[in-house]
């Protein structure tokens, strides 16, 4: 699928006034043992400005953190207590995206391109798709938020290998971020009190 609306640079973020992408349900076979897939795990810093095809961001994210078991309460990674507590916001250059598992769509929240905001390094700029995992410790059990954090980046960790090893079986690029200003990102997200960013993480195909 291909979306319509003319992309800008961040300035003032702005509410998306699009209907959700829609995705694809369909599985790829990746065709490779995961010894394989493991052995060509690694983090890239030199991406191309190719683009990701929606069917290859559906399976990404399905990969990533989707709904794997048909009680519809399970995903592709594990959380504590099955919280479920991460989100993860997609940013493209024509706008900042939200994840629904559930529906398996991307609900759109904002409308500029904030792929520059995503990390001080200067690629994320140019990086097709650049994926930030947000904690919603509201969602966790009560416990001292200390620990809600140790957990929440620990189910983060999960999400990113997995990203890893779909990156590794289908020859994209990819490497997990932490250096991010994330008070200003938080900002530009319009996120909430009890919402924390974790990491962020670049995928694209790498550099011809």
């Amino acid at each position: 699928m291909s979306t319509s609306f003319e992309s800008t640079r961040p300035t003032t973020p702005t509410l998306m006034p699009l209907a959700p992408i829609p995705f694809d349900p369909g599985l790829s076979d990746l065709g490779q043992p995961l010894m394989q897939i493991l052995n060509k795990r690694k983090s890239t810093h030199e991406f191309s400005d190719r683009n990701l095809s929606m069917d290859t961001l559906s399976h990404l994210l399905w990969a990533a953190f989707g709904i794997n078991r048909s009680d519809g309460m399970h995903h592709t990674a594990p959380t504590a207590e099955n919280a479920q507590e991460i989100d993860i916001y997609v940013a493209l250059e024509q706008g900042l995206y939200l994840f629904d598992p559930a529906a398996f769509e991307l609900a759109p929240v904002v409308m500029d391109d904030i792929r520059a905001a995503t990390g001080w390094q200067d690629f994320v700029a140019h990086v097709p798709v650049n994926l930030i995992y947000v904690a919603d410790l509201a969602k966790m059990y009560d416990a001292p938020r200390r620990e809600q954090k140790f957990y929440a980046a620990l189910d983060t960790g999960f999400i990113s290998q997995n990203v890893y090893l779909f990156c590794a079986a289908q020859g994209l690029a990819t490497v997990a971020r932490g250096w991010v200003d994330r008070p200003a990102l938080a900002k530009i997200m319009q996120l909430g009190p009890e919402q924390r960013i974790i990491l962020a993480q670049s995928v694209g195909y790498p550099q011809d």
